[in-house]
């Protein structure tokens, strides 16, 4: 782009310079022309009768006169284009045939004008004079009639030296030429320069995309320079660290996923053998090992379960199936579900429920949401806890927060209890049954309703979660 932007400008400058030099020979040949014509068209019409009469002494001193205005050689010429007086005496008798006598008398122009070479070689007749001939010295010659009567009885030559016009004219036209080239030369070099800082970040950017497009997405480029080229390499930098994040994840989440569901597995596989190898097991062991391999199955149905449901969400292939519902409903069911639980642990169960209209949103979500949330207080607070459940109005959005005196979260895993198969206690999970899953689908499912789902915790005291989802609309 560079490259065609300078050849561009430097066919503009020479196309300039070529312009320049024909408007200014143009006009100094226009200018010389119309005074050689005025003086020649005066000086005709005071000849002519000398002419006319062949009056030798009027005429010789006519053209010694008229020399000396012009400022150059004067010939006279007759119709048949004989010198009668040549203002230096040297070709009087003798016949001149150029193009500018023969147009007048043979022609039939009043007037006439050309450069010719020393050597009498024709250069131009309109003043456009681009190649140098081998001698250096011009000559321009401007004729005009001699009219007596109606009738052209002559011819009056004016022979003058434009050497230094033409000389002028050259040398304008080599330094223009010299100016051309090294400008074309610098503007190169320099367009080369500034071409290669240019295009040296994004050939950086272009091997960083290369290797992205190698699988390799800890792919950076330096942030150098400024404007659109700065803004490029940040843009690259932001989307191969979301991708290199969103890689670690898959793999992670793949690992996780692998672990989770090889552990009922294995789990499986140890006890149908020992059912398989000892057919004479206990009756009453047969049945414990057969529930326990039933129990394993709802767990890998459930990981199952919960990976579709992150899936379709992920994908954006979740339909929610809306309606107008009342969150407190939902709350007071979950409530009465897990209460047989809570006071199972002799904890304190509290709903605090105010009333705040109708939310449009899809019931078996929310309703599975605000279970899981409020099971986990439940699992994770020790015996004789509290967790208390509190619905109210937040300007347009209905909050509902469910917290907790258990053990809390460590701060370090605050940020992190929103992934998918994390824990905070690893162990105590799986003792619980819990897949890791629910606070990731909790999360996906109230971003579907347009809403948001918060943490606070401090390790000791307890932990509240946060649920904000517009009133009325989706």
């Amino acid at each position: 782009m560079v490259m065609a932007f300078l050849l561009i400008i430097g066919l503009s400058f020479l196309l300039m310079a070529g312009t320049l030099t024909n408007m200014l020979s143009n006009y100094l040949f226009r200018e010389r022309i119309r005074q050689d014509r005025a003086g020649l068209e005066k000086w005709a019409v005071q000849t002519a009768s000398s002419l006319y009469t062949a009056n030798s002494i009027q005429m010789n001193a006519s053209v010694l006169q008229a020399s000396g205005e012009l400022g150059g050689r004067l010939l006279l010429l007759d119709a048949d284009g004989k010198i009668h007086m040549d203002s230096f005496g040297l070709l009087n008798g003798t016949r001149l045939s150029v193009p500018e006598v023969v147009s007048i008398l043979v022609g039939g122009k009043q007037v006439d004008y050309g450069v010719h070479e020393e050597s009498g070689e024709l250069v131009s007749d309109t003043g456009k004079v681009f190649n140098r001939g081998s001698n250096q010295n011009w000559t321009s010659l401007s004729s005009a009639g001699i009219v007596f009567e109606s009738e052209v009885i002559g011819v009056l030559v004016l022979l003058s030296s434009v050497s230094e016009m033409m000389n002028s004219l050259y040398t304008l036209q080599t330094r223009m030429t010299i100016i051309f080239v090294l400008v074309a030369t610098a503007a190169i070099i320099s367009g080369m320069v500034f071409s290669g800082i240019l295009t040296r970040p994004i050939g950086v950017l272009t091997k960083g995309i290369q290797r992205m497009g190698r699988g390799d997405f800890s792919a950076r480029v330096p942030e150098t320079g400024s404007g659109e080229i700065k803004q490029m390499a940040q843009a690259f930098n932001s989307m191969s660290g979301k991708l290199e994040s969103m890689d670690k994840t898959r793999n992670q989440f793949v690992s996780d996923a692998s672990h989770e569901l090889k552990t009922p597995l294995a789990t499986m596989k140890i006890m149908i053998e020992s059912l398989i190898y000892q057919p004479d097991m206990e009756e009453g062991l047969r049945t414990e090992f057969l529930s326990d391999v039933n129990k394993e199955i709802d767990r890998l149905s459930a990981i199952v379960g919960d990976l579709l449901t992150l899936v379709r969400a992920d994908g954006k292939s979740v339909k929610l199936d809306r309606s107008r519902m009342f969150l407190s409903d939902v709350v007071e069911d979950a409530a009465h579900r897990l209460r047989m639980l809570a006071d199972k642990k002799s904890q304190t169960l509290n709903l605090e429920l105010h009333e705040m209209g109708e939310i449009y949103a899809d019931k078996a979500r929310i309703d599975q949401v605000v279970y899981n949330l409020m099971e986990n207080a439940v699992k994770y607070t020790q015996e004789g806890g509290t967790i208390t459940v509190t619905l109210t109005k937040q300007g347009r959005e209905a909050q509902l927060t469910i917290e907790d005196n258990g053990p809390g979260i460590p701060e370090d895993n605050l940020t992190h209890v929103f992934e998918r198969f994390y824990r905070v206690d690893k162990a105590r999970g799986r003792e619980s049954g819990g897949t890791g899953l629910g606070l990731a689908i909790a999360q996906q499912m109230i971003n579907l309703h347009s809403g948001t789902i918060q943490v606070e915790s401090e390790e000791g005291k307890g932990t509240k979660f946060i649920v904000l989802l517009p009133l009325n609309k989706g």
